[in-house]
């Protein structure tokens, strides 16, 4: 794929689809992107704990819906503007 096909296909999308194709390229192209992409990888053991809870969570989904971001978000009085906006710790 060649920047010409990208400038194609971002000229066909709604505002509301450009924003959101902006946002992923912010985050693909800033400075967090970086730092993860030449973070070590995490080599360090998965424990039993962590298999069972894992196990626990996969289960759980077989008989339950998620729950939306915007309720979990709703629920702790946060509007999702917020959510969307918090950078993060640091």
């Amino acid at each position: 794929m060649d920047k010409q096909h990208a400038h194609q296909l971002l000229d066909q999308l709604d505002p509301s689809q450009l924003e959101a194709v902006v946002r992923l390229l912010e985050v693909m192209t800033g400075p967090e992107a970086s730092r993860i992409h030449n973070a070590p990888i995490d080599d360090e053991p998965v424990t039993e704990e962590e298999e069972r809870a894992v196990a626990a969570s996969k289960e759980w989904f077989k008989n339950n819906r998620g729950i939306p971001m915007e309720e979990v978000a709703a629920e702790l009085g946060l509007a999702m503007e917020q959510v969307r906006g918090h950078k993060g710790p640091g």
